[in-house]
Formats: structure tokens, C-alpha cells, sequence
């Protein structure tokens, strides 16, 4: 079984690992007893990715990747075992699509001779509003 990435790349399922753990929240005794939340664990330097994806997912500044390169997903909207495992799968899935995006380079532009023109103005403006909250002199 594999989760398929794109239509070049698929991780095979092996690479991920599974915990059930409790569920954190309210729920009546029904939570303290039954483990219906999923840890995830995937180690990205481990994993049979291409380099180009391990170094992108490596670089982002996300709270579920520890320093080691390991992605830790908990999952536990669902009350059920197989949907939050399903939901962490998808939530992986989501973060390495999201890795291979790239943002399209931005181009600096400068501010047109009339936006200049109306801050000035603008500034000029609020200035005589604040000289005119001065003291008033008696004559």
C-alpha cells in the first residue's frame, strides 16, 4: 500500500509509523478508556523520497517536524481508530504537496510620481491638524 503524492512520487506505507494514544478533551469515560487518537511518525531522512522533496520539507518552519527530521502528526477529531488514521494520512499526504510548492519570486516595483505625490500631501495635511491642537495665543 503507498500514499500517492504526485503522479511521479508515492511513499510507501511501510515508512510511516502508527501509535493509537488517548484522546485528549472532553468525552466521558468513553475517553479515558479507549485509544482513538493516532500518532504518526514519519521520518523524513529515512524515507525513500527524492532529495529535492527531503531537502524542502526539511527547510520549512513547521511545529510538526522535530530537529531530527521526523514528522509527528496527531490526529484525533474523529472518534473512531480507522478515520483519525485516515485523517493523519491525509494530513501527511497535504504537507509534502504543500513542500513542492513553489511561490512565485516577487518582483519589487516602486511607487508611482502621484501615490508619492498624495502621501506627502496626506503628511502635510496631518501636520497643520497637529500644529493646529497647539496652545492658542492671547492677543
Amino acid at each position: 500500500m503507498t500514499i500517492t503524492i504526485s503522479s511521479t512520487v508515492e511513499l510507501p506505507l511501510e515508512e510511516v509509523q502508527f501509535s493509537a494514544v488517548r484522546a485528549q478533551g472532553a468525552g466521558g469515560q468513553n475517553v479515558n478508556k479507549v485509544a482513538s487518537a493516532i500518532h504518526l511518525r514519519f521520518d523524513i531522512r529515512a524515507s525513500s523520497l527524492p532529495d529535492s522533496y527531503k531537502e524542502r520539507l526539511l527547510q520549512l518552519r513547521d511545529s510538526r517536524i522535530s530537529g531530527d527530521g521526523v514528522v509527528v502528526i496527531k490526529a484525533q477529531r474523529f472518534r473512531s481508530q480507522e478515520k483519525n488514521r485516515a485523517d493523519a494520512l491525509e494530513r501527511l499526504r497535504q504537507m509534502l504537496r504543500g513542500a513542492m510548492v513553489t511561490r512565485r519570486a516577487r518582483k519589487p516595483t516602486r511607487p508611482s510620481n502621484a501615490s508619492r505625490k498624495r502621501r506627502t500631501d496626506d503628511k502635510t495635511r496631518r501636520g497643520q491638524v497637529k500644529n493646529l491642537r497647539g496652545k492658542v495665543d492671547d492677543y
